[in-house]
């Protein structure tokens, strides 16, 4: 069983026909050349030690040191086990609030990094459930479809920042119905989880929530965020520093609602978790999905390949260095020889 990583480089077995018939044009040219000014025998008299069949040899070499170079590109691996995975576990998606509010740092170093480090550490401790990765402000937008690929939904993670949406604003209600239309399978135990301070300026999510309750989707909510709150930074591009006001000037102090969050998840059949300490918050909302029922949702034959490209590239790049080092006269013990009757022809 095997698989060519790179495929692309295949194309490039193209230059060895082309270096072949470049190779037999040149040999017509020199004899039609040769032709020209004297006989075929005066030339082998004035050069008696050239050797045809080397130069011959020599494009062989190289047509056959480029072959094995460019399998080595492609990357052929073999696999040598074949076992079959079996995945059990839940669909998980997370809902990131990426609103300006996030950067407020009433907790260190700020709300959005606190919640990115919350989640890092949740995705960290799974283990066959699937994740998927929404983000939202005024709007919600998806990030990450539901996936078992850790890494890129990390990766998306660490991107995310509050310019990602245009409108601003917390709309709990917007994230709420896309997370009810992105779990793709029936059969497995549905958890949205909520990040964020609470602060929604629209307040009217119930009816969204609950219609998540009917379709088998639980809520967990992590607060992130004090109740005493915090000024929102703006920063220069020189460093500097200032904070969002209002009409009247002031300075716009956001607080985490907790209440809300509390009320978001007694109706979603969820629970409540403090974000304030990322170990305990984390604890808290992998003892909620370890008490889900398990469903196998994917089962697939996996081989374990062993990468060859290495052999390639040595056998290649000695055919290279032969070719180099062969020189296009005869060489004299092979010569006496005669294995290929060269003699005979000269007489």
């Amino acid at each position: 069983m095997y698989i060519l990583e790179e495929k692309i480089y295949l194309w490039c077995l193209l230059a060895i026909p082309l270096l072949i018939a470049i190779h037999l044009l040149v040999l017509y040219w020199r004899r039609k050349t040769q032709k020209k000014f004297a006989n075929p025998s005066l030339f082998n008299l004035l050069t008696p030690d050239k050797s045809n069949l080397k130069s011959t040899l020599k494009i062989v070499l190289l047509s056959l040191a480029i072959a094995f170079l460019c399998i080595a590109l492609v990357n052929p691996k073999l696999g040598e086990k074949v076992e079959t995975v079996k995945r059990e576990g839940v669909d998980i998606v997370f809902a990131l609030d990426v609103s300006k509010s996030m950067l407020a740092e009433d907790i260190t170093p700020n709300r959005l990094d606190k919640s990115k480090r919350i989640i890092s550490e949740i995705i960290n401790n799974l283990s066959g459930d699937r994740v998927g990765l929404i983000g939202y402000a005024g709007s919600a937008f998806p990030q990450v479809p539901i996936t078992t690929d850790y890494s890129a939904a990390k990766n998306f993670l660490r991107s995310m920042n509050t310019s990602m949406v245009s409108s601003q604003g917390t709309a709990t209600r917007e994230a709420v119905r896309l997370a009810n239309r992105y779990f793709d399978n029936e059969e497995t135990e549905k958890v949205l989880i909520l990040v964020t301070d609470g602060e929604d300026h629209e307040a009217d999510f119930e009816a969204e929530v609950q219609r998540s309750n009917e379709q088998g989707i639980k809520i967990i909510t992590i607060s992130i965020g004090t109740e005493r709150g915090g000024p929102i930074p703006i920063r220069d591009g020189r460093g500097g520093v200032t904070y969002k006001k209002d009409r009247a000037g002031e300075t716009v102090i956001t607080r985490a609602d907790i209440q809300t969050l509390r009320r978001i998840a007694e109706i979603g059949n969820g629970v409540y978790v403090d974000g304030s300490s990322t170990s305990r918050a984390v604890n808290e909302v992998l003892e909620v999905l370890n008490n889900l029922e398990k469903t196998e949702f994917e089962s697939k034959e996996y081989a374990n390949y062993q990468h060859h490209f290495q052999w390639f590239l040595i056998i290649g790049i000695i055919l290279l260095l032969l070719e180099v080092l062969l020189l296009e006269r005869k060489t004299g013990w092979l010569s006496r020889l005669n294995l290929f009757n060269e003699n005979e022809s000269e007489e």
